[in-house]
Parts: C-alpha cells; sequence; structure tokens
C-alpha cells in the first residue's frame, strides 16, 4: 500500500496561505500538518482563520508561540502606524514597515525542524512576489536559498539524501490568479482573514486588504468574508 507524501503548510490564515493548504491537500494529494505561528503579530485574529481552515480539511496543527523583543515592525507595535499607499504603489520602493525582521526565515526553520522529525517530504509556503508588500523573504532567490539550507542542516538532506522540497505555488501569481485558482480548489474565503489592523471588521486601508479587495474586482467574484 502506498502512503500519500508529508507535507509541512505554513498557515496565517490568509487568503495566499489557504490557497496554498488548500492546493497541497486537493491537487497534490499530500498528507498535510499545518505550522501556525503566534508571534505577538497585532492581527492575532489570523490564527482563529488558520484553525478553522485546517479542520475543515482535517489538517493537523501545532501552534508555535515565540516572541522578537526586539519589535522591528509595526505589525508587533500597535503604536505604530500601518502603512496606507495607494494601490498603484504598494510594493515599491523601501520595504515596508509592515515586515517583520526575518520572519519567514524563523517560519521555515520551524517547518525544516518539524519536517526532519516526521519525516516530510514537502515544506509549503504562500509567498508571493508580485501583488506583496515587497518583503525581501517573499523572493525566488531567497526561497531557493533556504531550500539549500534544508538540504545542508538537516538529518533529512545530510543522512538521508532526502531533503524537503520547498514548495511557493503562488510565488509568480497575481492575486486575481490566486482567488481564481482558491475558487477552482474550493477555498473557503470567508473562513480567512487578511487585515493587518484585526480588529472586528477589515479597515480595508493596509497594504493586505487593498490587495485582496483588488484581487476578487478583478476576479469578478464578491469577496465572501464581506458579505
Amino acid at each position: 500500500m502506498r502512503f500519500p507524501q508529508k507535507a509541512i503548510v505554513l498557515l496565517s490564515g490568509g487568503l495566499d496561505s489557504a490557497t496554498a493548504l488548500w492546493w497541497a491537500v486537493h491537487k497534490k494529494k499530500w498528507s498535510c500538518r499545518a505550522l501556525l505561528f503566534d508571534y505577538g503579530q497585532r492581527h492575532r485574529k489570523e490564527l482563529i482563520s488558520a484553525k478553522k481552515l485546517a479542520t475543515r480539511v482535517s489538517c493537523p496543527t501545532q501552534t508555535v508561540t515565540l516572541r522578537l523583543p526586539w519589535g522591528g515592525s509595526s505589525l508587533l507595535d500597535k503604536t505604530k502606524s500601518l502603512p496606507s499607499k495607494p494601490l498603484n504603489n504598494i510594493g515599491k520602493g523601501k520595504i515596508p514597515s509592515t515586515y517583520v525582521p526575518a520572519r519567514n526565515t524563523i517560519f521555515l526553520s520551524y517547518a525544516l525542524s518539524w519536517a526532519d522529525v516526521v519525516g516530510a517530504d514537502h515544506i509549503v509556503i504562500g509567498a508571493n512576489a508580485l501583488d506583496y508588500s515587497g518583503y525581501p523573504d517573499c523572493r525566488p532567490n531567497y526561497l531557493r536559498a533556504m531550500e539549500k539550507v534544508g538540504n545542508l542542516g538537516t538529518r533529512q538532506g545530510t543522512e538521508k539524501n532526502r531533503p524537503p522540497k520547498i514548495w511557493a505555488p503562488l510565488l509568480r501569481l497575481t492575486k486575481t490568479k490566486i482567488i481564481k485558482m482558491g475558487l477552482e480548489l474550493g477555498v473557503p474565503y470567508e473562513l480567512t482573514w487578511s487585515c493587518y489592523q484585526g480588529q472586528s471588521t477589515p479597515c480595508g486601508q493596509c497594504d493586505s486588504c487593498q490587495l485582496r479587495a483588488k484581487g476578487f474586482h478583478q476576479s469578478h467574484h464578491a469577496d465572501p468574508a464581506l458579505l
């Protein structure tokens, strides 16, 4: 009997990570485990969404709680204002204040560790390098470098010669194409949370809200989370 390959999926509870999870479960047919992070983000509400999403596809979860005491991001400090650029300027210019220093490096390191324990063949991340805020750890060369870290620094890679492959299936897709993919896969977008403010309702002004609204508008679908 052939068992499905195992995958660790980084799941934030947002639109992109939800789509990546559904891609891994329904398209690749992998046996997935979802890795969640409570890192002091102002929008901790996303963790509620992440757990609901994982439950929907019967995916076991593991939540890691950590803190970056040095801060360095408006997502970690509520006294700092979130950037609110015009939509056409998002992702251009300097790295925005919402960037959490080396966040994906930290997250992927945990994923590599868990993959090493359970023998996972794959790690899935919903990183995107087109309709995104311009974070350096969402770019192709960065992800290739992290895959090399897994090759060189894990038991899977060095002893078993079977390092986990890092997949970013949304990397080169626009938000519109991501949403269309997700709708085809049956992603329950009404369960997702994207707003950086993390209040009772989406602010509609932060980068994440604007990019989400753009994607649904251009895909000619209403955002089910707003209905």
